[in-house]
């Protein structure tokens, strides 16, 4: 029995884990001669309100296992606590392998005491830059990889990039991208939900294929709300009659209904609608004309599904959504997205496929992977 503890640092860590883990679930419900046990564990509280009881339901996986309760916005004093508690977590819970998802603090902290307890390290995501080391997920993508002793990656970029900076051939491995694995997996109650049935979205009477998806999160674009208002009033504005629903988080609703009473911006078609369920939002952005999003996973989805889609970042983890999928990059300029805004409400958007090994295997290849490594 090989022992693996999965480890979440937030939300987004859980979609990316969830395939592996019902990989795990179903070899043990086969009576597989080569069995893997795990254990799921979260940097945070157990009444994290990101962590509603329907995002594991939709995932098909269970809630963690064990919840280190580290609850802190400093990243030094996140990194120093989610150390401490996982240091002791290890000590008691004695692991063959931990896998670590993607490039938070708390992901770093965790890859740092993995090695010092001479742990085997599992990195998913590994491979990822955007070159730009003033960034504290650009550290934090350094030092994990670095610690790696097994790096997964989604696309051949990706193993370039890790080659190159010393590892081993042998270490890194293209899986493919782990979010396609929930899609495939969840492709017929994805496709089950209906628009009239998202609660968040009655009265607004939308037809597939004629409303546009506007996502924010990030804290560099919402703390700059100057730029921000030229971009709202761009999206706004070259939208035109066309609904563009946006189910935002409360920092970035306080921060647009701000500018909105402040500078009086009228957005007569911009609608702020509460977060969705995963298989709700899967289903929203799968099916709409175009998707504007500052996240990464959301245009990886996109490519996927074949959406065009306006990233409002100057880099992406993974670059095969742009040469090969649906994503163009705008960065943080109002110019930019209005050129590719007019493209994707007209609907002359580029040629696009889906990258190679794309194909909602990744978490199949992982598993095959751990069993095989010593």
């Amino acid at each position: 029995m090989k022992n693996i503890c999965i480890f979440c640092g937030a939300r987004p860590n859980f979609i990316k884990v969830a395939p592996i883990i019902r990989v795990i679930n179903r070899l043990s419900e086969e009576n597989s001669p080569r069995k893997l046990s795990y254990s799921l564990v979260y940097a945070g509280s157990a009444d994290d309100p990101t962590l509603e009881e329907e995002l594991f339901d939709n995932l098909s996986i269970h809630r963690p296992d064990v919840y280190l309760g580290v609850e802190c916005e400093n990243l030094n004093e996140l990194t120093g606590q989610v150390m401490s508690k996982f240091e002791k977590y290890l000590q008691e819970n004695p692991s063959d392998v931990v896998i670590v998802v993607d490039d938070l603090a708390s992901t770093m902290a965790a890859a740092i005491v993995t090695k010092k307890q001479a742990v085997t390290l599992a990195h998913i995501a590994a491979g990822t830059r955007s070159f730009d080391i003033t960034m504290p997920k650009e550290i934090n993508r350094l030092v994990i990889d670095g610690l790696s002793d097994i790096l997964f990656t989604a696309g051949f970029s990706n193993n370039s990039i890790a080659n190159k900076e010393g590892a081993e051939l042998s270490k890194v491995y293209m899986v493919g991208n782990i979010l396609i694995d929930n899609i495939r997996y969840d492709r017929e109650r994805i496709e089950g939900v209906r628009l009239s049935d998202i609660d968040e979205l009655e009265g607004l009477a939308l037809k597939e294929g004629n409303y546009l998806v506007f996502t924010l999160n990030r804290k560099a674009l919402l703390a700059n709300q100057e730029n921000l208002e030229r971009m709202l009033h761009v999206l706004s504005e070259t939208a035109g009659d066309m609904p563009v629903i946006a189910p935002l988080r409360d920092s970035a609703v306080q921060v647009i209904m701000a500018l909105s009473l402040k500078k009086n911006i009228k957005l007569h078609n911009l609608h702020i609608v509460q977060p969705l369920s995963y298989l709700e939002f899967a289903y929203l952005t799968a099916h709409a004309k175009g998707i504007i999003t500052d996240s990464g996973n959301v245009a990886e989805e996109a490519t996927f599904n074949g959406v065009p889609c306006i990233t409002l970042n100057s880099y992406t983890e993974h670059i095969e959504t742009v040469k090969v999928g649906s994503n163009v990059l705008v960065g943080e300029d109002a110019e930019l997205l209005r050129s590719a805004l007019t493209e994707m409400v007209s609907g002359t958007w580029k040629k696009c496929g889906v990258p190679e090994r794309w194909d909602g295997r990744s978490a199949e290849r992982i598993v095959q992977i751990l069993l095989e490594c010593n």
